[in-house]
């Protein structure tokens, strides 16, 4: 007869512990122009101003951002709209 192992129940789990993040996130360019709603160009400038998340190399010609910095650069926006600020 064959065995079925079980988990204890006293076994910790390994997703569900205090501290747990979850896994950061890349994002092609596309991707970038689609959530933010700006053009190529203006990411470019936005960088270059320091106004926007630096890109990432992945190694050769790509690169890719942080989806948690894009979405951050996002809600500071949102934020900055309430406080009449241009940024």
């Amino acid at each position: 007869m064959m065995a079925v192992s079980t988990l204890s129940d006293s076994a910790p789990s390994p997703v569900h512990h205090s501290g747990y993040t979850p896994r950061e996130r890349f994002i092609r360019l596309p991707e970038v122009l689609y959530t933010t709603s700006l053009s190529r160009s203006t990411v470019y400038e936005l960088m270059r101003r320091q106004q926007f998340p630096a890109q990432v190399s992945l190694g050769g010609k790509n690169v890719a951002w942080l989806a948690s910095e894009v979405e951050q650069w996002m809600q500071e926006r949102i934020v900055n709209r309430h406080q009449g600020a241009a940024v």
